[in-house]
C-alpha cells in the first residue's frame, strides 16, 4: 500500500484512531519527531493520513506538542488538505455541549511554542482568514453543523479562571481551545488547506455561575461523540473540493520562503 495521501485528519483529545485498515508510516522531519507514526489508508476512494496530535495514548499535553513536525510529516506524504477536529469549551450561551462548530476566526493567546517555519528572511504569512473557506464549507455541509465563530487558543494545560473566561466571552469570542495555534498557521506556511471542526465538550468556567471545567467531564462527552465525528469526517472526505488554485497555496507564489516545503 502506498504511503502517499491527499487528505489528512489530525485527531484531538479522545480521537486517537480513524482508519480501519492502514499502514503505519514513520516520518523523520527536520523538526524532530511527530506525535506518532502516521496511519495511511483509504476513505471513500481517497488516500487519507491520520495523526493523533496528542499521541496514540495522549502522551503530549497541548503546550509540548511538536506542531512543526506534525504538519511537516503530513506534507511530506503529499497531503494538501487537513481536517483538524478538536475539543473546545463554549464561551457564550449560543453554543452548548454536543454542538459541532466550524470556526472562521482564531485568536492566538499561546506563548513559548515554535509557531513558524520561518527562521530567516522576510516572509510574512497572510492570515486574515485562518481557515480554508473551501474546506470549511465542506465541513459545514452536514445537517446539524454550525459555521462561524471565533476560537481563542490558550496554552493550557490548565483550564481558565472564571475571570479569564468572562474576559474572553466579553470580547465576543465563541470557543476556547488549547491546540488550534500554531497548527493552522503552520499548515498555511506549508501551502496546505486546513479547517477545523470543533466539538463543544463543556461550557467554560465563566459562563455559568458556580460551574467549572473538569477533565473527566470533557473526555467523557468527547467519547460519546467520537463515532458521530468520525462518520461525519468520512462523509466529508468523499466530497472535498480540488485544492488546486486555493489561496491557501497560491499565497506563496513567487516568494523566496527560506524554508523547505517537502
Amino acid at each position: 500500500m502506498s504511503s502517499r495521501a491527499d487528505v489528512a485528519v489530525i485527531g484531538g483529545s479522545g480521537f486517537y484512531s480513524f482508519l480501519d485498515l492502514s499502514d503505519q508510516v514513520t516520518v523523520a522531519t527536520p523538526y524532530g519527531e511527530p506525535s506518532a507514526p502516521v496511519s495511511v489508508g483509504e476513505v471513500a476512494g481517497r488516500r487519507v493520513a491520520f495523526l493523533p496530535r496528542h499521541g496514540p495514548h495522549h502522551e503530549y499535553p497541548p503546550h509540548v506538542i511538536n506542531y512543526r513536525a506534525n504538519l511537516w510529516a503530513l506534507r511530506s506524504l503529499g497531503v494538501r488538505q487537513v481536517l483538524a477536529p478538536c475539543a473546545v469549551g463554549g464561551l457564550r450561551d449560543d453554543v452548548a455541549p454536543g454542538d459541532l462548530v466550524i470556526p472562521d476566526q482564531l485568536v492566538d493567546r499561546t506563548s513559548g511554542r515554535s509557531r513558524s517555519y520561518v527562521e530567516r528572511g522576510a516572509v510574512h504569512l497572510p492570515f486574515a482568514d485562518p481557515y480554508c473557506p473551501r474546506l470549511s464549507t465542506a465541513l459545514a455541509a452536514p445537517e446539524g453543523v454550525r459555521r462561524g465563530g471565533t476560537m481563542v487558543v490558550i496554552d493550557g494545560p490548565r483550564f481558565s479562571t472564571r475571570a479569564e473566561s468572562q474576559d474572553y466571552a466579553s470580547r465576543g469570542w465563541t470557543l476556547i481551545n488549547m491546540t488550534g495555534a500554531p497548527e493552522a498557521a503552520l499548515a498555511r506556511e506549508l501551502r496546505m488547506c486546513l479547517a477545523t471542526i470543533a466539538l463543544v465538550t463543556d461550557m467554560d468556567a465563566g459562563v455559568e455561575p458556580e460551574q467549572g471545567v473538569h477533565q473527566e467531564d470533557v473526555f467523557a462527552l468527547f467519547a460519546q461523540h467520537t463515532e458521530r465525528l468520525a462518520a461525519l469526517l468520512a462523509g466529508v472526505v468523499a466530497d472535498l473540493p480540488d485544492p488546486a488554485g486555493c489561496t491557501c497555496d497560491t499565497w506563496a507564489d513567487g516568494l523566496e520562503l527560506g524554508y523547505e516545503i517537502p
